[in-house]
This record gives C-alpha cells, structure tokens and sequence, in this order.
C-alpha cells in the first residue's frame, strides 16, 4: 500500500531494546563525566560499556520481582559489569534517566519527520508548478466563488507544511534536553557541571531547571506540534475527498490496475487514503489532549504521565510518519481532470465572474447598491432557471447601457482573477519561482 513506509525505521525508536540502549547511554556519559572530574576512576564507564550485553528479557525477568523498571535495568547491568557498575546511577533519580533517555529518543523521532516533511514539501512545491496555470473554480462554504488555479491550491499547502515544519523543529529543540538534577531537581548529590558535561555527550542541552522530572509542557508542546502536523494533513486529505465527489470529479487519487472499490458495486473508486488520514488526524489530536493532561503533576512529581506517555508518544511519531509518508505518496500520484475543471468553472455561464461585473458597473459610476442589485438579480435567475448568466447579463438595459457587449465579455476572463499569483509564488518560492520548471503530471485523458 506505501512504496517507501517501513515501520522498522519509527518503530524501532520505541523498542524496549532501544529504551534500555538509551538509559545505558545515560548511565555511561554521567559515569565518563565524574570520571572526567577525578571523582571516578578512570576507565570505568568502558569496562562496564565492554561487559554488558543489554537483554530486555532478562530485565523484564527481574522487573516482575522489583517492580521498578529502572532498578531492573540496574541490577542486570550489575549481573555482568561486576564491581565497576557500583559506580553508574551515583546521585541519579531514576527520572534523569528515564527522561534524558526519552529525550534522546524524540530527537531521533524528530529528526525522521522533518525528513518526511521534507519530502513533502518537495511534492508540494512540485505540483504547486506544475499546475500554475491549471484553471479551476475557487470555493468559499463548498460554494462557487471565483476562478483561482489548482497551483495555488498547492502553494498555500506548500506555505502552511513549512509553517509547520518550522513548529515541529522549535519543539523538537525545546524538548531536547536532558536532567540529572536528582530526585528534587536541587543536585544535592551530584553537581551541576556533571549534568552539563553528561547532556553534551548526548547532544542534548540540560534543563536550566527542573524538579524529579523534566517538566512536562515541552512533551506537550512536542505532541501538539505533532498534531498540528496532523490538522493539516487531514485539511488537504479532505480536499481531496470533495474534489473526487463524483458530481466534481476534478481530481483523485490514482486507482492502480486489479484496485477494488467495494465488494459490493464494482464502479466505485474511493478516495480511500484520504479516508484513512482524516480518521489519523483524530488520533493524533486526541493525545494532545492527554499531554497536556499531562502538565499538572502533584508538587515536585508523580507518575501520572508515565503511563500515558508510554502510549501517545510512540503511537504519535509512528502515526505522523505514517501519514506524512503516505499523503507525499497521494500528491505525488494525484490524478487531475483540467477538462473538468473548466467545466464546474464555467456552469451556469459565467456566474463566478458577477464581482468583477459588479465593479466594472460601480466604475463606470452607477451606485454600488444598484450595481449590486442589477448583477444580482440576474445572477439569481441564471442559478435558479438555468440561462447563460452570460447571456443574460448582456441583455439587461442597465448592464447593457452602461458596458459594452466587449467590456461586459472582458469581465468574463478567468485569466485575469489569476495576474498576481507569479508575485504570490515570489513570496513563497523566491528565486526559484522563476527557475523552476513545471514537471510532467497525472492528468485525466491518462486516468488509469
């Protein structure tokens, strides 16, 4: 179903295997860095590094009997390092280790989806171009409007993604960083200078203050973030689910050769995989909810959050990955109708044009309210009987006195509701707005 979505790559970043590497990476940088400081002997960290092999088995084994995660991890280390692990966990709450870890693995969460927003952006900024000048009715309540291109479409998607992915690196940043503060975040037992050398190692930045946990707007933050991601994905999935209706048919999403719509009615062809995003969306913003949930913790901490984060936070990153993967996917295959396009535009002969009409009559000095009430009544009774609003016009004595059959037919150009947008992709693109050449797309005479 996803050409490049591999589950192994998000998904490994929330294996127990991966969780325990990241506590070991913890453990052995706060070990190098009392070391480092003469408070350790040298070489300690590494003979532990060299003796353990992590096995989330044997943790979860002793697990059952402490019922302490960390305490596990610890004792199994022990088993193996000998006597050099006495000196791992000296003047650590077992929250600098488990929140420092988590952090290590957001970073590394993070970092894939500004890499699959990337991608996006490159699809979006793609079809933006390839479609500059793909003429379609614009909409406002689902409603005609007046004539904009498909391109422009895409430039506004193209312009709200970097927004976000702007959004998702400043929380990305915010929620990188790490703790070893002690179990009331006053360092009574282990300074401030380990935390600070022992968060370089890991590339993270200590938190200027914390108390036995990182506080917990900056996970927040990090999911809203996510699901503002989210929000915008299901924004142009629903897009295109209107623009598929089958009473709109300007574009879809592509139907492979052997693809089935329902088992029921062989004709159906489904907007499926935008279907299927917009019901994400859903569950991305609901966790939201519950990291901000998570912010109110009783007084220097509880483990209130624990349990949930252990649920929104990996189902999120997978969730977000997964979407993003697969809306870049849909856009880059999207098939359009421009025929069809110029087909809704023109309906009712010409209706989408009665501002420009509306104008042109206030300019030639008739009262606005008049103006406004010639073009509309004439609008009304193209919607309602069917006639050429184009037509009509031009035979209405105020209209036809006022403007030329030439001036009354100029209002009908959709060419001209389009003159600015080269200045429009300026202030999106730059410089590339002129560089850059449109690339071959899916149209609809090659449907498949």
């Amino acid at each position: 179903m996803i050409e490049r979505y591999t589950l192994p790559r998000m998904g490994a970043i929330w294996t127990p295997q991966r969780k325990y590497e990241t506590w070991l990476q913890v453990e052995l940088a706060s070990c190098e860095a009392r070391e480092e400081a003469g408070e350790v002997p040298r070489g300690m960290a590494r003979r532990v590094k060299r003796k353990v092999t992590l096995d989330p088995g044997r943790i979860e084994e002793i697990e059952r009997v402490t019922k302490h995660d960390i305490i596990a991890f610890l004792e199994s280390l022990a088993e193996q390092a000998g006597p050099p692990a006495r000196h791992l966990h000296v003047g650590l709450t077992s929250s600098d280790v488990l929140d420092t870890g988590l952090a290590i693995q957001l970073v590394e969460a993070g970092g894939i989806i500004l890499e699959d927003l990337d991608a996006l952006l490159t699809v979006l900024q793609d079809q933006a171009f390839a479609h500059r000048k793909t003429m379609m009715v614009g909409r406002s309540h689902g409603i005609h409007g007046e004539p904009i291109s498909l391109g422009f479409k895409f430039v506004i998607w193209y312009e709200e993604f970097k927004r976000q992915r702007n959004r998702l690196t400043a929380a990305g940043e915010d929620v990188a960083v790490g703790k070893l503060s002690g179990a009331m975040g006053t360092f009574a037992h282990l300074p401030p200078r380990i935390e600070k050398v022992t968060c370089a190692k890991l590339g993270l930045k200590p938190a200027a203050v914390s108390n036995q946990v990182v506080q917990r707007d900056r996970h927040a933050a990090f999911i809203g973030a996510l699901a503002l991601v989210a929000a915008s994905i299901e924004k142009v999935a629903t897009e295109i689910r209107h623009l598929q209706r089958t009473e709109v048919l300007e574009a879809e999403e592509y139907f492979s050769a052997g693809q089935k719509g329902s088992s029921a009615m062989p004709h159906k062809r489904n907007p499926v995989g935008s279907e299927n995003l917009c019901g994400l969306a859903r569950v991305i913003r609901a966790n939201s909810l519950a990291a901000l949930e998570n912010v109110t913790l009783w007084h220097e901490r509880d483990i209130s959050h624990s349990s949930v984060e252990r649920i929104i936070i990996p189902d999120s990153t997978i969730l977000l990955d997964y979407m993003l993967v697969r809306l870049t996917q849909l856009l880059k295959n999207l098939v359009v109708y421009p025929e069809r396009m110029l087909e809704n535009l023109n309906l009712k002969g010409g209706l989408v044009y009665s501002q420009r009409l509306l104008l042109a009559l206030v300019d030639r000095g008739v009262e606005r309210k008049v103006a406004y009430e010639a073009v509309q009544r004439n609008a009304m009774e193209a919607w309602e009987g069917g006639e050429s609003f184009h037509d009509l016009v031009s035979e209405d004595p105020l209209i036809s006195r006022k403007l030329t059959q030439a001036g009354i037919k100029s209002c009908f150009d959709p060419e001209w509701y389009v003159r600015h947008l080269d200045e429009v992709y300026r202030r999106v693109f730059g410089s590339k707005a002129v560089a850059l050449k449109p690339r071959p797309v899916r149209k609809g005479k090659t449907r498949p």
